[in-house]
Formats: structure tokens, sequence, C-alpha cells
């Protein structure tokens, strides 16, 4: 798919990032999200063990680290190709929204998307979604998540320059695989990352993640 040059990116140096969860207590109050809907998310991973040595010590391989999820506007959205409406579509800075007026609430968006970015707004009836604070952007300000942050883990820029960051890893644990929807955001891995294929590692916190 081609590449838009003014495409918006999230950024997320995940050696900075200590799981506060202050980037999803912003989202919400900037947003005012009823409850249950969390446009952005902390995923805390962890896992490994204690191992005895013949010496009568113990090894360990245990890790830990946090992963701030949100709508990455992918380049290839597959929400976008799902909803039946076309209530779901990029803009042309390729920020991915809601178009309230048709969208009816099927729910195909959500299912779809690997990082359950879009969420049922069960009173209004219909889809929302981080929208990259685009009032913000337009007023020349940072989205609510990364101006909270206190560590500067998040940040966010033009996708054109942010790919080009040789740290980037985007293929972490327990993110989805970056080939389904080829997701705008540049991630910079903490040293204790494992790969999007681990499985010895489990998301500490699923009540906040069903689907990071």
């Amino acid at each position: 798919m081609t590449r838009e040059l003014n495409k918006w990116a999230f950024t997320l140096d995940a050696q900075q990032c200590t799981g506060c969860k202050t980037c999803m207590v912003a989202c919400k109050d900037k947003n005012n999200l009823a409850l249950g809907l969390r446009w952005r998310r902390v995923a805390e991973y962890c896992g490994g063990q204690w191992m005895p040595l013949p010496d009568g010590t113990f090894m360990q391989d245990v890790f830990t680290y946090y992963v701030s999820v949100s709508c990455n506007h992918c380049m290839d959205p597959i929400c976008t190709q799902v909803c039946p409406t076309t209530a779901m579509h990029p803009d042309e800075n390729g920020i991915v929204t809601v178009d309230q007026g048709k969208c009816m609430g099927c729910r195909y968006c959500e299912w779809a998307c690997p990082y359950g970015a879009p969420q049922f707004d069960a009173d209004a009836g219909r889809m929302t979604k981080c929208n990259f604070c685009e009032d913000y952007l337009s007023e020349g300000r940072s989205p609510a998540c990364v101006s909270a942050c206190p560590t500067r883990a998040l940040g966010f820029g033009p996708w054109d320059e942010l790919e080009k960051d040789a740290r980037s890893q985007p293929d972490i644990a327990p993110l989805p695989d970056i080939k389904i929807t080829t997701p705008c955001s540049v991630l910079v891995p903490h040293r204790m990352s494992r790969t999007q294929d681990d499985v010895t590692g489990t998301i500490a916190n699923p009540e906040e993640n069903k689907d990071a």
C-alpha cells in the first residue's frame, strides 16, 4: 500500500514506560469515555521462572515490561475493509475515524481489529475509537496521551520520518503480527522484550487488555 507522507504515527519507548497508565487516564478524561471504554490501554507482559542449580543456588530469567497500545491508524486498516457502511474510514492524514452518522454498531470492525481499537459504546449503539486527538492536532497541540506521559515514553510525529528509527522493533509480545494490518507505530523495545511469537509470558492485567 502507498504510504502517505503526511501520515501521523505514535511512538513508544518501552524502556521508558513505567506502566503508570497516566496516558490511559488522560485519554479517558479528554474524550469523556464511558465506563469500560479504553481507547488507550497499557499491557503488563511478564514471565520467566526461578531455576535451581546443582550447587543449591538459583538462577532466574524473570522479565516484565509495559506496552501502551491504542489505535495504530494502520497502513492496511482491516477495520475499514470489513465495515459494511464505510463508517470506518481514513482521512487525508491517514487517521482512521468513525462516521457516527453511518455507523450501525454491527461491531465487525471490533472483531476484525487485532488490537481491539474500535470499541462499542452500548449507550450510543455505535462504535468509538482513538481519533489521534484530531482537534488538538489542528491547534498545533500534542495528543492528550502524549502530553500526559510523565516519562516521555510516548511520542508522535510524521510516519515517513519516524519509521526510519533503527531502534524500532514493532513485533514484540504481546502485540499481534504486524503483517496483519501494517501498523503505523514506532516501538523501541524494552531490554527484556520478547518477540511477537513468544509463549513464555502472559498479560498480567487481562481485564484491561482483552484484545491486546
